[in-house]
């Protein structure tokens, strides 16, 4: 078992690091406040899920979903 808690914990500081550097390579949300003019209608507003930012966002709710279920595995008393 003691080997298990050193997999997971390795694991979770690597998972750490790696949602640190993706949530640092987003850009602000005041990016965008292009919206208020309604330049949210442009090829960049619509096809933002299929950019670079959308694909940071994904790996960055992916990242944290598996940081919280390591942090919880690592938690209970086994």
């Amino acid at each position: 078992m003691a080997v298990l808690r050193i997999i997971l914990t390795v694991i979770l500081i690597l998972v750490s690091i790696a949602f640190t550097v993706v949530v640092l390579m987003q850009e602000g949300k005041s990016a965008g406040l292009g919206a208020i003019s309604g330049a949210a209608e442009t090829y960049w507003g619509r096809n933002k899920g299929r950019s670079m930012e959308g694909a940071l966002v994904k790996i960055t709710t992916a990242l944290g979903v598996i940081f919280i279920l390591l942090s919880i595995v690592l938690n209970i008393n086994f």
